[in-house]
């Protein structure tokens, strides 16, 4: 099995998804490709056997080959002609803008190539914690109480405190706790800074959170353990940012089996059938009793290895079994007919 990684892209995640997909070179054990997609969205063929950090920030990549997406896969020019890249599925590890948002599954849609990933109504619900909060409310699954505010209507009903988040960002950037009101306007401006509305939500100290990745092969959803993360206030970004290179197996929380269950029956109904083909993480709380969805990670860092016993496998037998995409045939019945009726060749 060939699989090729695919990183980088317009991002605020940019430095985060180069990190994430390095590590998987430790943990996914067929042939591994890279493929970067830079700043610009240029593709680049990266050896596997060079590919550090510095590559990358010092622009060393953009003497390794062009690529180029067409029809079933990645190209380069040889001389004369053009040579396809043989892989038999990509793993999208761009994280944030371009990977979770819907773009790169659209142009992997677009272009018949096989992917790991949430696919595009996948990315755009996940990508928009707005989306997200009204797909669970859809499925029963109870989320915290929120408000979704502009730069324009700042108002804020919710009492302190409260957590605030950009809306369409991951990894904790531009997110800020308010304790006090004077706190408050600093915060805002910092969440503005990377996006045009922003949720908000109460803060719940000393709230136990669980993480609980899996995804659908075959009838059966192979799910990893169930992980207490060990936090402060949050996660901010510095401690994700070492979470994406995690590859150091965690221990299983303990929980008891009623808890476990509706842990696995809440991502069960968040997976199904919308992330089929995506290994995700959902982060859960548990309040007296009650779990509530926080937030659907539709690409975990390094892909939440970290949560599974037998990882490459999963990784390699879900590239096996992903979801077949449907044949529209085009005949130009309809035109044929039209044409004839009007007496028209």
């Amino acid at each position: 099995m060939r699989l090729a990684i695919v990183f980088g892209g317009e991002s605020y995640e940019h430095e985060i998804s180069i990190v994430s997909a390095i590590a998987l070179k430790k943990v996914i054990f067929c042939e591994l490709i890279y493929i970067f997609c830079d700043k610009d969205r240029n593709f680049y063929l990266i050896p596997t056997d060079k590919i550090t950090s510095k590559r990358f920030s010092g622009g060393e990549y953009l003497n390794d080959t062009k690529l180029m997406p067409k029809n079933g896969g990645f190209y380069f020019k040889k001389m004369f002609k053009e040579v396809k890249v043989e892989l038999d599925a990509v793993i999208n590890i761009i994280h944030g803008a371009d990977g979770e948002d819907g773009k790169i599954a659209a142009l992997f849609d677009f272009f018949n190539i096989r992917y790991i990933g949430p696919n595009i109504e996948a990315s755009v619900i996940s990508y928009n914690k707005f989306f997200t909060k009204l797909y669970a409310e859809s499925l029963k699954i109870n989320t915290l109480k929120y408000e979704l505010i502009t730069k324009n209507n700042r108002e804020i009903t919710l009492p302190l405190p409260i957590i605030i988040k950009p809306l369409r960002l991951g990894s904790s950037i531009g997110v800020s706790v308010v304790k006090d009101k004077s706190e408050l306007e600093y915060a805002l401006d910092v969440a503005f800074e990377f996006d045009d509305e922003v949720l908000v939500e109460p803060f719940m100290e000393n709230v136990i959170e669980y993480n609980i990745a899996g995804c659908k092969i075959g009838n059966n959803i192979r799910y990893s353990i169930i992980e207490e993360p060990q936090k402060k206030l949050f996660l901010d970004f510095n401690k994700k940012y070492l979470d994406f290179s995690r590859t150091n197996k965690v221990f299983e929380a303990r929980v008891t089996e009623m808890l476990h269950e509706e842990i696995r029956r809440s991502f069960r109904s968040l997976y199904e059938p919308l992330f089929e083909g995506a290994i995700i993480r959902c982060d859960f709380f548990v309040i007296k009793n009650r779990v509530y969805l926080n937030e659907i990670n539709p690409n975990p860092g390094s892909l939440a290895n970290y949560l599974f016993e037998e990882f490459s496998s999963l990784v390699c037998d879900l590239a096996r079994d992903l979801p077949k995409k449907r044949k529209i045939p085009v005949s130009y019945k309809y035109i044929n007919s039209i044409q004839s009726a009007k007496g028209k060749a």
